[in-house]
C-alpha cells in the first residue's frame, strides 16, 4: 500500500466512530467561512491537516485528527447577526467543546485542542503541542478556503472516503 493510502488509512481509522454520527454529519449543512465550504468539510480539513503534522512531528495524532474533527461542532449559522459573529468569535470554542462532551467522550489532550483552537484569542495557552498544531492547521485551512485554494487542491475528492458509509 502507498504510504499517501496508508496515512488515509489511519487517518479515517481515528475518526470512523465520529464521522458517520448525527451530531457530526449535521455540520454538513452549515457553511463556513466563505460558503463554498460547509462546517464538516471545513472540520475534516482541519482534521487531517492536524493528522499529518503530529505525524511528521511523532505526536499524538488520534487526539489531533479527533480534536480537529470536533474543534467547530456548534451549530451557529454565519449567517447570523454580524455582533453575534463577533462574539462567538471568542465563545465558539466553549460551544463546540460542551457540545463535543456531551456526544462523545473526550481525552484531556482532544479536549484542550477544541476549546483552544482560537489561540491566541483564547486567554490561555493551549497545553499540548497537538492543541498548537490544529490550531495551525485550523488558521492555514481557513486562509485556503477563504483564497479559494480548497477546491484547487481537490480536498474534497482527497478526503471523499471518510465521507463514504
Amino acid at each position: 500500500m502507498p504510504l499517501k493510502d496508508q496515512h488515509r488509512q489511519e487517518f479515517y481509522d481515528c475518526i470512523r466512530d465520529l464521522i458517520h454520527t448525527p451530531q457530526v454529519q449535521s455540520m454538513g449543512q452549515i457553511a463556513q467561512h466563505t460558503g463554498e465550504v460547509s462546517r464538516l468539510e471545513h472540520s475534516l480539513y482541519v482534521s487531517y491537516v492536524g493528522f499529518l503534522l503530529c505525524d511528521f512531528f511523532g505526536l499524538d495524532q488520534r487526539a489531533a485528527a479527533r480534536g480537529g474533527l470536533l474543534h467547530d461542532m456548534h451549530y451557529a449559522t454565519r449567517d447570523e447577526a454580524f455582533s453575534f459573529r463577533a462574539r462567538l468569535l471568542l465563545l465558539h470554542p466553549k460551544l463546540a467543546l460542551h457540545n463535543a462532551s456531551a456526544a462523545f467522550e473526550l481525552s484531556q489532550k482532544e479536549q484542550d485542542i477544541i476549546v483552544k483552537h482560537m489561540w491566541p484569542l483564547t486567554v490561555s495557552l493551549p497545553r499540548y503541542a497537538e492543541s498548537y498544531l490544529v490550531c495551525l492547521a485550523d488558521k492555514l485551512c481557513a486562509a485556503a478556503e477563504m483564497l479559494r485554494l480548497y477546491r484547487l487542491m481537490r480536498m474534497e475528492e482527497k478526503l471523499r472516503p471518510a465521507f463514504a458509509a
